[in-house]
């Protein structure tokens, strides 16, 4: 049998068979297949390789990273050098301090030691680069799966992978309905919020951050002032807290709010935000329908539709390939703006659930000159194929 690799190993495999000169850091959340394609690129390399993780039910400390170290450092044989590998990284507290200083040891004696850490908090890991690790590391972000790769992987058509979205593991899983939905919620959604996100961050009221990421899934597409989601949530809360807890589940990779555009991030950044999951399979696991039943809901499906071509293009944003926002002035909308350098992309999408007119795509390009348009379904580029691609590709042309 095949197997699949993801595109992203052969930078990965590039970069381990240079000489040292960086911490290779895998960021990306559950299943994004990080461990699978560094334990994959390891195994093919002509070296020594220990791999370690963190990922326990109870915190590991800084005296493991120093034993695991030391291993790899012994386990070297000649010129061949070694890797180690050490995954789920932020559960070891006070762990950057401690890769800095075996780190720095290594440089100061020539060590040859090859080192990659992997995580699943990238909010948690990128929170230890900046404070201990400057100038010593370089990130490698995996997104959730695209649509071009479920389909060679898996075989999926275009309607599965926006009801099922792009989470390997549970692909086995989608002659079960059920099945897949409780592997979803259960290992996936309750393990991430659990063990990625409670675990590992101050959060004072959890259930409200459950509650948040519920009603973002339920959501998703459509913009949302932080007064009338503490209204649908009835908790005893305020705007600040909302949006810490929404960038908590945006760097678990799970839904993000994206702010409007309006030519400058300051004042991008007070705005009301438009929920948006970064993986369809949040969205139609918790709705208890059946891939036929959403199919029939024009209403649901529309809105999986749009909330697809979103998690393309905020993957791509979290990967670091763009940013993401959307844009709206009174009853004038634009779904979607990609800025990428200075070339920005206005992206409308047709989904069926509502009545369409260019309006706000003309208004918007009145508003700020030189801005490219992007119709994707209806008259414009089909779903499938603006799917199939990089999201890049689109923003670049």
């Amino acid at each position: 049998m095949t197997v699949f690799v993801r595109p992203h190993a052969k930078l990965l495999r590039k970069r381990l068979l240079e000489p040292r000169r960086f911490i290779q850091v895998i960021t990306g959340p559950r299943q994004s297949g990080k461990t699978t394609l560094v334990r994959g690129i390891a195994a093919s390399l002509r070296a020594s390789v220990r791999y370690a993780s963190a990922d326990e039910p109870t915190l590991r400390d800084r005296g493991w990273i120093d034993d695991e170290w030391r291993a790899a450092r012994s386990g070297a044989e000649g010129r061949r050098g070694a890797v180690l590998v050490l995954d789920e990284i932020q559960k070891v507290p006070g762990w950057s301090e401690t890769v800095k200083r075996l780190w720095d040891e290594d440089t100061r004696t020539r060590e040859t030691l090859m080192v990659v850490v992997l995580g699943s908090a990238p909010l948690l890991i990128q929170r230890g680069l900046t404070e201990s690790l400057a100038g010593r590391f370089e990130v490698l972000r995996l997104p959730h799966w695209s649509y071009a790769e479920m389909r060679e992987a898996f075989g999926f058509s275009l309607d599965e992978y926006l009801f099922y979205g792009g989470y390997p593991g549970a692909a086995q899983f989608v002659r079960e309905p059920e099945r897949w939905a409780r592997y979803v919620v259960d290992s996936l959604i309750e393990t991430t919020i659990s063990r990625d996100v409670l675990l590992l961050t101050r959060v004072d009221k959890p259930a409200l951050l459950r509650r948040l990421f519920d009603l973002g899934c339920r959501y998703s597409g459509q913009i949302l002032s932080y007064t009338k989601m503490l209204g649908q949530l009835q908790d005893a809360g305020n705007a600040t807290t909302l949006a810490h807890y929404l960038d908590l589940l945006a760097g678990a990779g799970m839904i993000t709010g994206l702010q409007k555009y309006a030519g400058s991030a300051a004042r991008s950044r007070g705005s009301i935000p438009k929920l948006q999951v970064l993986n369809t399979a949040l969205m139609t696991a918790q709705s208890k329908l059946t891939l036929n039943e959403a199919r029939a809901d024009r209403e649901f499906w529309g809105r999986l539709v749009e909330s697809a071509a979103g998690a393309h293009l905020a993957n791509a944003a979290a990967a670091g390939e763009c940013e993401l926002f959307y844009w709206r002035e009174r009853n004038r909308e634009v779904d979607f703006v990609a800025r990428a350098g200075r070339r920005v992309t206005a992206i409308e999408v047709k989904s069926g659930r509502r009545r369409e007119t260019p309006a706000g795509m003309d208004a918007f390009a009145a508003s700020f000159k030189g801005v490219r348009r992007l119709l994707v379904g209806g008259d414009g580029i089909a779903l499938e194929e603006f799917l199939a691609r990089p999201a890049r590709q689109w923003i670049d042309r």
